[in-house]
């Protein structure tokens, strides 16, 4: 009669892997509500992770003998991920894409999976939610059937290493993480241990084999990356698909990245063809805003090393409530809150009593202080019903005391405005004393927000 297996019942934090032996509502370690699971472990799995027969035999190496040829990046055709990526992709790096369900993961990789079979060679498209029928279909519909795309539909990591192996591909394309398991482990797939020792795994594949590795992760209600944040920690590049589901726009966002900048962002849209590049996002931006309408101002944000030009709409209405309501979208609640009592207590506008609505149009999040003082002049705009002018850019940070402090980058931002034939801007009085001013554009500068609201709106 076989020995049984011993079992242990252990809590694990599925926000940050913190284990403990009984349960909390709260994770002692970050703090998280709600997070802690029970899942079943064996003695053997304590006693030797999946992880630890994975490490290989190291010999420390000298930098001067090291080699670093054939290391040159894949090209990407597609140019805004291409920019996102770096530059193109590097062999044998692990990327992860995060975003809500159907926000167009599947569909970019599919593209992407499509464009470098036809100029880089075999590449592997591996789904565990998919049959390959269901893939082939999508890919006709996008008119992409390339003779060195594979299809394989399998969710055993060690079934999937085993391809890798024989095919030899330029790209791998996991969709998604959540569904891969390894036997060894007697956990779901989608739990803490599979996803971490999963991605480990497959990071071991990546630089044994030097193929690239690209990996689809669920997002959370939260909006982080379903499983540990350790995931995140393993791979070698992390990139985020936003946007709004009613929105055609869709931002390609790097927030980690060992082989190029972060922060960096591509512009997509989603059509029936699939995801298209945006060229010019400033112009896609501001190609329907209306004219002469008060509570419309435009913002020039920086997105990595990008400047866009976006229009910030703001309502203000006399409020049925006795507590007035606050509603952002695309805008910190926070910052949304900070001035609309700048504009009551240093300004003179009686906002008390009035319902405040801001929108930043396109579906995009605008998360730095730069665009403070265009929020605040479109408020200012729809309270007092005077519009800002067609020509204008606004560019600034609010304080406390309702004075303009400067902000990074001016320069760019101002050349991106000037490209798109604005004339004028109201910046910060600082801002006016800078070096090598863009040619085309006049700068108003302003101390406070009550001056700025002085030159900017048309009475």
């Amino acid at each position: 009669m076989p020995a049984k297996t011993k079992t242990h019942t252990r809590w694990i934090c599925q926000q940050c892997g913190f284990v403990s032996t009984k349960s909390y509502g709260r994770c002692p370690d970050c703090g998280e509500w709600n997070s802690m699971t029970e899942t079943i472990v064996t003695a053997a799995e304590e006693k030797k992770s999946a992880l630890a027969s994975l490490a290989p035999h190291s010999t420390p190496q000298k930098i001067t003998e090291i080699v670093t040829e054939g290391f040159a990046r894949i090209p990407v055709p597609i140019g805004e991920l291409s920019r996102v990526l770096g530059g193109g992709i590097v062999p044998g790096s692990l990327v992860l894409i995060g975003g809500e369900p159907g926000i167009g993961k599947s569909t970019m990789l599919l593209q992407l999976a499509a464009t470098l079979a036809k100029s880089a060679g075999i590449v592997l498209y591996i789904s565990g939610e998919e049959s390959v029928q269901q893939i082939k279909m999508r890919a006709e519909r996008l008119g992409l059937t390339p003779n060195s795309l594979y299809l394989l539909t399998e969710t055993n990591l060690d079934e999937i290493a085993a391809h890798i192996e024989r095919l030899k591909p330029q790209l791998v394309i996991v969709d998604s993480i959540q569904t891969i398991y390894l036997e060894e482990l007697s956990s779901a797939a989608g739990s803490i241990s599979q996803v971490r020792e999963s991605a480990a795994r497959l990071m071991h594949v990546a630089k044994e084999t030097n193929v690239a590795i690209f990996l689809v992760g669920h997002v959370t209600k939260a909006g982080a990356i379903a499983g540990p944040r350790v995931l995140e920690h393993i791979v070698d590049t992390v990139l985020y698909l936003e946007g709004e589901r009613f929105h055609s726009y869709r931002l390609l966002r790097s927030v980690k990245n060992r082989f190029g900048a972060t922060s960096e962002v591509g512009v997509f849209e989603m059509t029936q063809d699939g995801m298209i590049e945006v060229d010019n996002p400033s112009a896609a931006f501001l190609a329907e805003r209306a004219k002469d309408a008060a509570g419309s101002a435009i913002a020039v944000t920086m997105e990595g090393t990008r400047p866009l030009l976006v229009e910030i709409q703001a309502l203000t209405s006399s409020s049925p409530f006795a507590y007035p309501r606050r509603t952002p979208n695309g805008f910190d609640m926070g910052r949304l809150l900070l001035l609309t009592a700048v504009l009551s207590q240093r300004c003179g506008l009686k906002l008390g009593a009035q319902d405040v609505f801001v929108n930043v149009v396109g579906g995009l999040k605008i998360t730095e202080p730069a665009a403070d003082l265009t929020v605040a002049l479109a408020i200012a705009s729809s309270f007092r019903n005077q519009i800002v002018a067609q020509d204008l850019v606004v560019i600034g940070e609010v304080g406390l005391s309702g004075e303009l402090r400067t902000v990074a980058q001016a320069q760019r931002r101002l050349i991106e405005a000037s490209r798109l034939g604005f004339t004028r801007a109201v910046v910060p009085q600082m801002l006016t004393k800078m070096k090598d001013k863009p040619d085309g554009i006049e700068l108003i500068g302003a101390r406070t927000l009550g001056q700025a609201m002085d030159v900017a709106l048309v009475k």
